[in-house]
């Protein structure tokens, strides 16, 4: 039986966000935002310097006047001068045109909505005339050319962000509150922009229900690719909330559409802290064979067989191997199914009769009866024998930044 299962990964133009690319083949790019107030300069480098160290590769800063675009320039120098450069996108929402030109001059990528962008106040029409949607593609075209134009010279990528909540309503009477109406409304915007030869484009199409989320991306995957606009695509479950749930929640849609092979860069949207949300975000790309940035532990859920206290044993081999990025390592708690279950792992401690543990190098056992209070130790004996053992760092990274493979 072949183990190394993979999956068809969608094929999508390639898109520069400063340091960092996405699609084309390129690992999945994880990402945040900050919480704090574009204008508290300081706080905003701060809280992306530790997003960056906690391994968000792009870093997403609210961008509402022109008054924040123009802080964007200092928030960026400091970074670089305290940290390292960072890929940075500003987020551009209502009447952005201004905002958004003068943004493309200090950050990396400009985010736009698609619903606010050229704003217009509800009107309680039930039906819009062809001549009133050329009217209102005309009116987006006008405000999106210097957006363009800024991107082009600037050499900036921009993401063209469409959420459930916020589309416009000609969109809303024209298609309903549907799929079909967030797909509609990127594919204005990416003809706008290729109509100027501009294609350093990514897209969302985020909702805070996962049915719709997930549908609203597989419909937007299938629409670009048959109009020949295969640019990458980022996923998100918008508004998830916090704790447990959100995490479920995030990871029900994420996972479902990059086990598909759609999707090329992933926020989970937390209401906490955004560092807590990357650590989420690779563990669903480990999960799914992504991106591999941990070692991979596999260890049984316990029963009356297991020979040992199996928390216990888990978290003493995390403890001492956790720094080993690239291995996967079973701790089982019984023979009886342990050296099946474990077969595609590097390394396996297995529980035996008489308080005695067994040593797996991969289906091989190498060490016999050995004392389970020593068990620990002779495994990273195994490891040091066998070269892959190294020392620890001080203060090993929050994420180790490998790609392990695309899909």
């Amino acid at each position: 039986m072949n183990l190394d299962i993979t999956y068809a990964r969608r094929t999508t133009l390639p898109c520069r966000i400063g340091p960092v690319t996405m699609g084309a083949n390129h690992p999945v790019v994880v990402q945040s935002m900050i919480t704090e107030e574009t204008r508290n300069v300081d706080a905003c480098v701060e809280q992306i310097i530790a997003l960056a160290k906690a391994g968000s590769e792009i870093v997403r800063v609210t961008t509402p006047t022109l008054q924040e675009a123009e802080c964007l320039a200092e928030i960026r120098a400091k970074v670089i001068e305290q940290y390292r450069p960072v890929a940075l996108t500003a987020d551009v929402h209502h009447q952005g045109t201004k905002i958004a030109v003068e943004a493309a001059k200090h950050v990396d990528e400009i985010r736009i909505n698609p619903g606010l962008f050229v704003f217009r106040k509800p009107t309680n029409k039930v039906e819009y005339t062809e001549e009133e949607h050329a009217a209102e593609r005309a009116a987006i075209e006008e405000e999106m050319r210097p957006v363009i134009e800024a991107c082009l010279k600037y050499d900036r990528a921009m993401r063209i962000g469409v959420n459930h909540g916020s589309l416009a309503e000609r969109m809303l009477v024209t298609f309903g509150d549907t799929p079909d109406g967030m797909v509609e409304s990127a594919l204005e915007y990416v003809k706008i922009c290729e109509k100027y030869g501009y294609r350093n484009l990514n897209i969302s199409a985020k909702a805070s229900r996962v049915p719709i989320m997930i549908a609203a991306n597989r419909l937007m995957a299938r629409r670009l690719d048959e109009v020949g606009s295969p640019y990458p695509l980022h996923l998100g479950v918008t508004e998830a909330g916090d704790g447990q749930y959100a995490r479920v929640k995030s990871t029900a849609g994420i996972a479902t559409l990059l086990s598909e092979g759609i999707g090329d860069t992933i926020r989970v949207s937390l209401s906490e802290d955004p560092v807590n949300e990357i650590p989420v975000c690779y563990e669903i790309l480990q999960a799914l064979g992504l991106r591999k940035t941990q070692v991979e532990y596999i260890a049984c859920p316990s029963c009356g067989r297991t020979k040992f206290d199996l928390p216990t044993v888990l978290r003493e081999v995390r403890n001492a191997t956790r720094h080993l990025v690239g291995l996967d390592i079973a701790v089982m708690g019984c023979i009886v199914n342990g050296p099946g279950e474990m077969a595609d792992a590097d390394y396996g401690y297995v529980g035996a009769a008489g308080g005695k543990i067994t040593l797996y190098r991969k289906r091989e056992p190498v060490k016999h009866g050995i004392p389970q209070e020593n068990g620990v130790a002779e495994l990273v004996a195994l490891l040091k024998e066998d070269g892959v053992w190294r020392e620890p760092e001080s203060a090993e990274p929050a994420v180790a930044l490998t790609p392990l493979r695309t899909l």
